[in-house]
């Protein structure tokens, strides 16, 4: 039997994400999506300078050093902006969890480090080619766990007590 329902369009869904703006849902993915933009930035600046630019190591050492120095920004600014916390990190509930996603996540880059390392050599590519690709695998490889990440931490931080969960979902 066919599928009677229609998809929303593109143009649909916009004016619906745009209604929930005011959302915490909302706000909480927007500011997530700033702190990964200034992870991003911060990872490909790093990576740019290490590989790039001095040659200090290789694609794979790169990126795992890279990818390090980008996720104390990050887990500072998602702990504290995106999800309001204030004081003293969890070790158990917060430090932990979020470094071992933040590790999932560099050894998946690894296998892009590794993949761009073998094209670079097969095809013989240029230094500056070899850092395209790897920036490009890097962003690829991150790009996998964005969204796993934010329900993970939205979890994670507790942002919304149990009472609130009802209003939540009444609302949407």
């Amino acid at each position: 039997m066919p599928d009677t329902t229609t998809r929303p369009t593109l143009a649909e869904r916009l004016v619906h994400v745009w209604e929930k703006r005011d959302t915490p849902e909302a706000k909480h993915l927007i500011k997530y999506t700033m702190v990964s933009v200034v992870s991003t930035a911060v990872s490909f600046g790093v990576l740019f300078l290490v590989f790039g630019v001095l040659k200090l190591w290789g694609q794979i050492a790169s990126t795992v050093f890279a990818n390090a120095v980008a996720t104390l920004p990050s887990y500072y600014l998602n702990r504290k902006w995106v999800w309001g916390k204030g004081g003293r990190s969890h070790l158990t509930k917060e430090i932990i969890p979020f470094w071992s996603l933040s590790a999932l996540g560099i050894t998946v880059s690894i296998g892009g480090a590794a993949l761009a390392r073998h094209i670079s050599t097969v095809h013989h590519l240029s230094h500056f080619d070899q850092t395209v690709l790897v920036l490009v695998a890097n962003l690829v490889s991150f790009g996998v766990f964005w969204v796993l990440k934010f329900m993970i931490f939205n979890r994670m931080f507790h942002v919304h007590p149990l009472e609130e969960l009802d209003e939540l979902v009444e609302a949407a």
